[in-house]
């Protein structure tokens, strides 16, 4: 153990000594905990039953305890990441010397390339699973929406971050202003979907908060990027959010959780609706006033390190964390009922045996990471033939996990 506990160290001096004096260690920290966030709500609050011809399908212990709607709240922190992922953005184009389309083209190559691997693997191994190991195809349809699942971020990451120099204008002319019309669009929204005339719009008309929904929390961060959000407009975001997260549970009947409950008619998150939008905005002042604490807090190498490395892995962690899920679930699925990982998650028994697999998700996670994290690196010896077939590989397992074949 103390060989270990030497090595360890050993590595946060290192990772200590090479960063630099100008890095921003609070952004850093915040990034890490929203990436971190992801796979421990994916892994805490989704499960698997099993049916009577052994193929998994996804279940969730909101259906049952509603009263961990809580959990959500602070495991949903996609505002935190938009908002730093605004802060470094602009930060970013600043430093750019080149022309804004090959800025844009080097971040969204940076989102693509492991979004394309991950699916052209899992389209390559979709046929092995079948033929070769007799998985059932409902549990490769299963499996296939969950790994796609996080993915649709990614895309509304990539659009986000395309509108970047859009956001800086209006930021520079606005301030923390620039985001109240996104707020205000989807605020309209949500009035012509759950309001007195809801029986006479579209089911469409929801898919218009998509973009303003995301964008909003993006917007804050450009706008703190260029020194136009102060302390008191932080405190204005966090209570303000607040008393309006507070209103829309307590008084307009939105639902309590912040991902989406098997049965249940309304959503919060796809498409985001308002409630999204005051969780953001109080995270996001909450961010904002503790920065200068954190920042100091990972002046300590022992705390610095494992944010580093969260942070050079983030598209791996996004990408890769249900395969590691699924890495235990599949073959579990073999032995009939696993406590915590087969089986309808209706129990306490359940949640606690559930926690007891996620140091497990872990270590796969970490497994996994080690022969995928390439993946976020730039193909420079990948020629077009072999970036072809992963774009088709990645195009059809697309396809069967959106149910389109």
């Amino acid at each position: 153990m103390s060989a270990l506990a030497t090595m360890a160290r050993r590595t946060a001096r290192k990772i200590e000594s090479g960063t630099p004096a100008h890095r921003d260690r609070a952004i850093d920290g915040l990034r890490a905990l929203a990436l971190l966030a992801v796979p421990t709500g994916h892994w805490l609050l989704g499960g698997f039953t099993l049916s009577s011809d052994g193929a998994l399908h996804n279940a969730s212990p909101l259906g049952t305890f509603a009263g961990l709607a809580p959990v959500s709240w602070v495991l949903q922190m996609l505002g935190i990441f938009f908002l730093v992922g605004g802060y470094a953005s602009v930060l970013s184009y600043r430093r750019g010397k080149g022309s804004t389309r090959a800025w844009l083209g080097g971040r969204l190559a940076r989102l693509g390339r492991p979004v394309l691997g991950v699916t052209a693997v899992w389209a390559a191994l979709l046929p092995v699973l079948h033929f070769g190991f007799e998985v059932p195809v409902d549990t490769l349809r299963t499996a296939s929406t969950l790994v796609i699942q996080p993915l649709w971020f990614v895309g509304v990451y990539t659009v986000v971050t395309a509108l970047t120099p859009l956001c800086v204008r209006a930021a520079r002319r606005l301030g923390v202003w620039a985001a109240a019309p996104l707020l205000g669009s989807v605020a309209v929204v949500d009035f012509l979907r759950y309001g007195p005339y809801a029986d006479a719009v579209p089911s469409w008309l929801s898919l218009l908060n998509i973009l303003p929904g995301w964008l909003f929390a993006y917007q804050l961060g450009v706008s703190w990027g260029e020194g136009r959000v102060t302390r008191r407009h932080a405190w204005w975001l966090l209570l303000g959010g607040a008393a309006l997260f507070a209103a829309l549970l307590l008084a307009f009947g939105y639902p309590a959780s912040m991902v989406g409950v098997p049965g249940e008619a309304r959503t919060n998150s796809h498409p985001p609706s308002l409630l999204v939008l005051a969780l953001a905005a109080a995270q996001s002042g909450a961010a904002i006033l503790l920065r200068d604490r954190l920042g100091k807090l990972l002046r300590r190498p022992a705390l610095w390190a494992p944010v580093v490395v969260v942070n050079l892995s983030a598209m791996t962690i996004l990408c890769w964390h249900q395969t590691a899920m699924l890495t235990a679930a599949v073959p579990a699925s073999y032995l009939g009922e696993v406590p915590g990982l087969v089986g309808a998650p209706d129990s306490v028994g359940w949640i606690l045996a559930r926690l007891a697999w996620m140091p497990v998700f872990a270590g796969l996670l970490v497994l996994i990471g080690r022969y995928t994290r390439s993946f976020e690196s730039p193909w420079t010896t990948t020629g077009p033939t072999r970036r072809a077939l992963a774009g088709l590989l990645a195009a059809g397992f697309a396809v069967f996990a959106l149910g389109l074949a």
